[in-house]
């Protein structure tokens, strides 16, 4: 049985895992929700107006009165620049199985910054939560999600065909990746 405790505050060597404020919807406009080169990545098209964040943020706000809600802004502790998210998601009640997902900033690509928040929130659902499977997939095209999710711990466990359809309507093949808690402890 899950053991939910919404979205609290995590620290990580680097970064701050924290709740969204409003004050968050400019940077997270401008850093990753209007950029066509993370939409790529993603199931939505890229925000193209402000108040599109805006809506967006809102909601993910309103939803942190539930104890089953976790999603986190991603802050740079030296600076305090917000450059990303990391969620977790459809918690199957019967498996105590649940997916992450994350968006970076293309500013903060290939610097190391999705594997610590992954690791941070696999730790979190895995020793506070008591998940017992965690799975995650990402576009064929985007090797470095892969990389990301295997640095995590995470394992891959197969492909598969057209798994999501982008906003520029294009079918995408996507590697599906998982990590049981008996991984994580071992």
């Amino acid at each position: 049985m899950i053991n939910y405790s919404g979205t609290v505050k995590i620290d990580t060597e680097r970064l701050v895992l924290r709740q969204f404020t409003i004050e968050d919807v400019e940077s997270a406009y401008k850093h990753w929700l209007s950029d066509e080169r993370v939409s790529d990545n993603r199931v939505s098209p890229a925000h193209i107006r402000l108040a599109e964040t805006s809506k967006r943020i809102s909601e993910i706000i309103n939803q942190y009165t539930s104890p089953e809600y976790c999603w986190w802004a991603l802050e740079l502790k030296e600076d305090g620049n917000l450059i990303g998210e990391i969620y977790l998601y459809e918690f199957e009640a019967q498996t105590s199985n649940c997916e992450v997902g994350y968006s970076l900033g293309y500013e903060w690509w290939n610097k190391g910054y999705g594997t610590e928040a992954l690791k941070a929130v696999i730790g979190f659902a895995f020793r506070h939560m008591r998940v017992h499977k965690i799975s995650a997939a990402h576009n064929t095209d985007n090797p470095a999600s892969g990389r990301v999710m295997m640095k995590a711990g995470m394992k891959q466990e197969g492909v598969i065909r057209h798994m999501i359809r982008n906003s520029k309507n294009q079918y995408k093949d996507c590697a599906v990746y998982g990590i049981l808690d008996e991984d994580f402890y071992e």
